[in-house]
């Protein structure tokens, strides 16, 4: 059920919900709590309707309204006991990206709570940022709990927002919020997708949900299935689906803009829709956790719903390589050479690194679209977890413009990423003694030559991002936005920064 959300001029409490959630700068909170004066004047009639509890009980908790820290007060009011939370926002005044985490917030509140609505009060300036606030919203109300049954299933959802505002709202409050809603949706489907079970999510169903997709969004698709994978030469791909009863695919989504593109973009996702690791098989503890091995790919149909939503005016393109990794009689062996879709040929070495290699034909393809970037993002090596931990991408880049570029991007979406370095001393790493390139090289900077192998399928391609997002893919906790464990979407939102900033560069 979606989420209804409307913005209006209103005064803490006035609304009254069960649950109100009023953010707070911290200057103004703290400025007159030491002297025992009560709160700021943005919560001054708030503290008077609650007859001075709410000084009194920011003053006890030292509550000075520090990014991030929270005050909650049950108060009795119209015959109901009612809830207060107040979220610090910092020094302000907020980013978008702190707007939508402070919007997520609200919302882990709410579904904490069992709320089906709360009302969200924003400090003075805060009006201005209603997309990231209505982006926020729907990522911090997402839970994936589709397949609990009884008592297990949540029993109430969170199905209205109430945003008050101090100051003036804008003209287009109300597409500022659809805006912001549809690319939280956007960025929810590609969780959805990575949460699903790998029974229910595999190349075909992978497919026909971004077939789903770009009908509904106006996208065109092209999907090719096993016959034409092999007929196009896209053998890297097959080599790694034979070990599976479920063929492989490829998906290619586009957007063209109505009038001439200003630029174009391709992205391009990895869909190993589960991991096994093939022959060279994964221990069993963890594999469960292999189907989100596809969230570069879910990402890829989130971003391209976003796209749809914006409509930039560039043109972009959504590549996903999609494929199951198993160990059957019929799989791809180390010692075997294949030969990928530009005709390099490629040393196997380990099946267990088998993203790059659907990858590698994927970058091939792509670059014969002529892009002014390209993009791949991957959950690539367990490598990048141990450089950069669990919440960080790790990403390179061929040219220290483009890589400035994504960086700023990523830090304007709230997405922690960091650059890599593409040493080139490592590169004879991935040069194979009987074929063109080796797959794999040593243990040691294994992320690095990861991307140094992809960058061999890149052509002459300029600008060139290889996003590894192994580590923040999927979580085990909740943190900003996120509600819960299980896939983050992590990425969507950087890819879809750089494309509204395209004009700036």
């Amino acid at each position: 059920m979606p989420i209804k959300i409307a913005a209006k001029v209103a005064a803490p409490l006035t609304l009254s919900p069960d649950l109100s959630i009023i953010g707070v700068y911290a200057q103004r909170a703290a400025k007159n709590a030491s002297k025992k004066e009560g709160l700021s004047p943005q919560l001054a009639s708030t503290d008077r309707e609650l007859k001075g509890a709410l000084s009194a009980h920011a003053l006890r908790e030292e509550f000075t309204a520090k990014k991030d820290q929270v005050l909650t007060l049950s108060y009795f009011a119209q015959g109901k006991i009612r809830k207060l939370i107040l979220i610090g926002l910092g020094e302000g005044p907020a980013t978008a990206a702190e707007a939508r985490t402070f919007a997520g917030r609200a919302a882990r509140f709410a579904n904490n709570e069992k709320a089906s609505s709360f009302a969200l009060y924003l400090p003075p300036g805060l009006e201005a940022r209603l997309r990231p606030l209505a982006e926020g919203v729907e990522l911090g109300a997402y839970r994936f709990a589709k397949y609990f049954t009884g008592d297990r299933r949540p029993k109430v959802e969170l199905a209205e927002v109430q945003i008050g505002a101090a100051g003036k709202l804008p003209t287009d409050s109300k597409k500022q919020i659809d805006l912001g809603q549809a690319i939280g949706r956007a960025v929810n489907l590609s969780r959805d997708l990575s949460n699903e079970p790998p029974n229910v999510i595999y190349p075909a169903t992978l497919a026909s949900t971004a077939e789903k997709m770009a009908k509904a969004s106006g996208l065109k698709i092209q999907v090719f299935d096993h016959k034409e994978i092999l007929r196009r030469g896209m053998l890297l791909i097959d080599a790694v689906g034979r070990g599976s009863v479920r063929d492989p695919r490829f998906i290619h989504i586009s957007y063209v803009p109505r009038t001439k593109a200003k630029k174009k973009f391709v992205f391009v996702g990895k869909g190993v829709t589960f991991d096994t690791g093939g022959i060279s098989i994964k221990p069993a503890a963890g594999m469960q956790e292999m189907k989100h091995d596809m969230s570069g790919a879910a990402n890829i149909v989130g971003l391209m719903a976003a796209v749809a939503a914006i409509k930039p005016d560039v043109e972009v393109h959504g590549l996903i390589a999609a494929a199951e990794n198993m160990p059957d009689g019929n799989a791809y062996r180390p010692g075997d050479i294949w030969k990928s879709l530009d005709g390099k040929t490629v040393e196997i070495v380990n099946t267990d690194a088998e993203g790059r290699l659907i990858l590698a034909d994927a970058l091939a393809y792509g670059r014969a679209l002529k892009p002014d970037y390209l993009i791949d993002n991957a959950t690539l090596t367990g490598a990048c977890l141990v450089a950069l931990g669990a919440s960080c991408t790790g990403f390179y880049a061929t040219n220290d413009t483009i890589g400035d570029q994504f960086s700023k991007a990523a830090g304007l979406a709230g997405e922690t990423m960091w650059r890599m370095p593409l040493l080139e001393d490592l590169r004879d790493q991935i040069r194979s003694d009987v074929a063109d390139v080796k797959q794999t090289g040593d243990r040691y900077g294994g992320s690095i030559t990861a991307a140094l192998f992809l960058r061999e399928f890149i052509g002459d391609t300029k600008n060139w991002i290889h996003a590894d997002i192994a580590g923040p893919a999927a979580t085990d906790r909740p943190s900003g936005w996120t509600q819960a464990k299980g896939a983050t979407g992590h990425g969507v939102l950087t890819f879809l920064e750089l494309i509204e900033s395209s004009g700036h560069f």
